[in-house]
C-alpha cells in the first residue's frame, strides 16, 4: 500500500513538472537573429559556421600582453 502511494505521488510530481516545462517552452518565444551590419540578414548554417571559425581563428591570432616580471 505504501509503495502504491509513493508511486502515485511520483507520477503526479512528474506530470506537474512536465506540464510546467511545456508551459515554459511555449511561453518563451525564439529570440530574433542578430543582424550584423554589412552582412546579409539570413545566412546559411554553413556561412554561420565559417564566420564563427574565422572569428575563433582571429581571436587565437591576437597576441596577448605579457605581464612585466620585474619585481
Amino acid at each position: 500500500m505504501r509503495a502504491m502511494v509513493s508511486l502515485l505521488g511520483l507520477v503526479i510530481v512528474v506530470a506537474i513538472v512536465g506540464l510546467l516545462a511545456k508551459k515554459q517552452m511555449t511561453a518563451v518565444a525564439p529570440a530574433p537573429a542578430a543582424v550584423i551590419p554589412g552582412q546579409p540578414a539570413a545566412a546559411t548554417p554553413q556561412q554561420q559556421v565559417q564566420q564563427m571559425r574565422q572569428a575563433a581563428e582571429a581571436a587565437l591570432q591576437t597576441p596577448r600582453a605579457m605581464p612585466d616580471d620585474s619585481n
